[in-house]
């Protein structure tokens, strides 16, 4: 079992039915937030119109305030944690498919290099920038209405706009470049990123996803370490310590079921892995979560 699959199922938590790829709210006040992890199957853009919240975002802790967002890609794991009585944000979600229906690169999203955390970004932006940023997303709402021949393509090209302002603001803030830019054009890397994402509960061996992408497992190491500092090893195992966060945000599921769903042989080398990881057991982390 997954948390929040789609677009779809997670807007159902808030009673939205959304047929289409994409999603913007309206930035009105949310009553509720689910109470557990949940993992993203499409990219957001999040920003805060007033207010704070504190989030766990992949284990990490972060306070989000006015003029403040998140940038996130499929796979991130989200837990809010609280939030201010007059906390309001504006997202926008959106499938990857959607946005590169007329794009002939299909790296074009990784290519801006917006997440400097592999799969996020939290950025403290001023007044100016979020007002501009804003007023683009109410302009997207306000194009998603329209019914005519090429709404789609309009929503397409403010999302786009929207993409390329973000990327502006992310690399005025980073202060090294732990990863790809788009002069290094290194596709091979957002591959391997992708597989892994696709198929860590089935494979975590090297040599399986260096076959996939036709190369040599040396060749896969020396491109990883160079696009991130990392070893190919060390990225597969910080996927599937997200999976197994998630899984554990389900009390229905024992230790047990869980190592099996993920592929360990057995509940100690389950433990030990997440002990590993996370420096602390599974079931402590579970009662640290309130389940």
């Amino acid at each position: 079992m997954k948390a929040y699959e789609s677009i779809k199922e997670i807007l159902s938590f808030y009673h939205v039915h959304c047929e289409k790829p994409y999603f913007i709210s309206s930035g009105k006040l949310i009553f509720e937030f689910p109470k557990r992890l949940f993992r993203m199957d499409f990219y957001a853009f999040c920003i805060c119109v007033s207010g704070s919240i504190d989030l766990e975002i992949d284990n990490q802790h972060y306070k989000i305030s006015q003029n403040g967002f998140l940038i996130s890609a499929p796979s991130t794991i989200i837990k809010f944690v609280n939030n201010s009585k007059d906390f309001r944000l504006k997202v926008l979600f959106f499938e990857k498919n959607f946005l590169l229906k007329n794009i002939s690169n299909p790296f074009f999203i990784e290519n801006l290099s917006l997440f400097n955390k592999n799969s996020f970004n939290v950025v403290i932006s001023n007044e100016s920038s979020s007002t501009h940023l804003i007023n683009l997303l109410d302009y997207l709402q306000q194009q998603t209405t329209r019914n005519g021949r090429f709404t789609e393509d309009i929503v397409r090209t403010i999302i786009i706009n929207i993409l390329l302002e973000v990327a502006v603001l992310t690399d005025e803030g980073r202060k090294d470049n732990a990863y790809p830019t788009p002069q290094d054009n290194n596709h091979i890397f957002f591959k391997f990123n992708e597989l892994v994402k696709e198929n860590i509960l089935q494979h975590k061996d090297v040599q399986y996803y260096a076959d996939k992408l036709f190369i040599t497992n040396k060749y896969l190491i020396l491109i990883v370490k160079k696009a991130t500092g990392k070893t190919p090893h060390q990225i597969i195992d910080e996927a599937l310590l997200k999976e197994v966060c998630v899984l554990l945000g389900y009390p229905e599921k024992n230790i047990s079921q869980i190592a099996f769903e993920t592929g360990f042989n057995s509940t100690s080398a389950f433990g030990r892995f997440f002990k590993k990881h996370a420096s602390i057991s599974p079931q402590r982390y579970r009662r640290q979560q309130h389940f």
